[in-house]
């Protein structure tokens, strides 16, 4: 088995054979694209311990953009992440207020 098909194998074993993908994509407000990524500095330690993966990044020619990638073993999973007290508190109280844009899409893995 190659290298890439065990990493398959280890993310489908690590969400149960499901899985949620979700991939945000935010705009702060150009002013406010400093302060977004301090907000994200300080939530991502607790976010990173609730799915299985769970990545922040920001653009290098616009680092008023940022990309979220997040595994998270289910619905319910996902769910528990957004009803969180530090998701309600850095993300919804926080940074939200400071964005021009965010879109966000989920994926089934197959």
């Amino acid at each position: 088995m190659d290298e890439q098909s065990m990493n398959q194998q280890a993310i489908h074993q690590a969400v149960g054979g499901g899985g949620l993908l979700v991939v945000a994509q935010w705009e702060a407000k150009a002013e406010e694209a400093d302060r977004v990524a301090e907000i994200l500095r300080s939530f991502l330690p607790q976010a990173q311990s609730e799915p299985k993966l769970f990545l922040i990044s920001r653009a290098k020619d616009n680092p008023a953009q940022f990309l979220f990638y997040e595994l998270f073993r289910d619905e319910a999973a996902f769910k528990a992440h957004q009803d969180s007290a530090h998701f309600k508190s850095h993300i919804a109280g926080q940074a939200l207020p400071l964005l021009t844009r965010r879109e966000r899409t989920q994926y089934a893995l197959i």
